[in-house]
């Protein structure tokens, strides 16, 4: 009986929770957040149940864990010599690109309001928003649009792809869907809406989140000149 436990029992030894995080992600990623259970989990590192549970409180503990690995891989520090604008930009578009690497994480970072992956980000925001030169008073509503500009649109964007997949829908042939109907909208009731269908259909989502983040880098620039 004891030859029969060992082997479960030295993979429960092997067993830490940077390697639970890891199974969970990469589970997250090909099952979505309804295929992250314990039980797949388990299976998935060979191990039982309460082994896990040792490391990870619950499912919301480890989506949190899970989506803080995601967060702090794309949050590393700015090169000495790249300056607030440019470092504000490039931890943008690392969790842009994270989020579309890994749709999950958008709806957890969310939820997460106030805990370590959230935290991550504001405090690298805020350094740049203080380096800009941004007045004290300032500091948390300039940090506060740059984090929910971040977040928001990376996960509708992220959101946005997975919808798609999931409809096997083709983004070219759906934007141009989109584009006919708009032309098509009552003109004086739409006239804004009917002016860019034309811009819709060819749209980059990168380009226009950078462009989001350039119009607020352009505001808190300024408010830094003023002061």
């Amino acid at each position: 009986m004891n030859k029969k436990t060992a082997p479960r029992a030295r993979r429960d030894d092997m067993l830490s929770r940077e390697r639970i995080i890891d199974a969970a992600i990469d589970l997250l990623d090909r099952e979505g957040e309804r295929g992250l259970t314990f039980q797949a989990l388990s299976a998935q590192l060979a191990t039982g149940p309460g082994a896990i549970y040792g490391h990870i409180a619950n499912k919301a503990d480890l989506l949190t864990a899970a989506c803080d690995a995601i967060v702090a891989r794309a949050v590393a520090s700015p090169s000495d010599d790249a300056t607030p604008q440019a470092a504000i930009r490039a931890l943008a578009l690392a969790l842009f690109d994270a989020m579309d690497d890994h749709p999950w994480a958008g709806a957890t970072l969310i939820q997460a309001g106030g805990q370590m992956p959230v935290v991550r980000i504001l405090e690298r925001v805020g350094q740049q928003i203080s380096a800009l030169g941004v007045p004290q008073a300032a500091h948390w509503a300039g940090a506060s649009a740059v984090v929910n500009y971040i977040l928001g649109v990376s996960g509708q964007n992220a959101a946005n792809a997975q919808l798609a997949r999931s409809q096997k829908a083709d983004r070219d042939t759906f934007l141009a869907e989109v584009a006919i109907a708009w032309s098509r909208l009552d003109p004086a009731q739409y006239p804004f809406t009917r002016s860019v269908a034309g811009q819709l259909r060819g749209h980059d989502d990168r380009e226009d989140f950078l462009a989001g983040v350039d119009l607020l880098l352009a505001g808190l620039v300024s408010q830094a000149q003023i002061s």
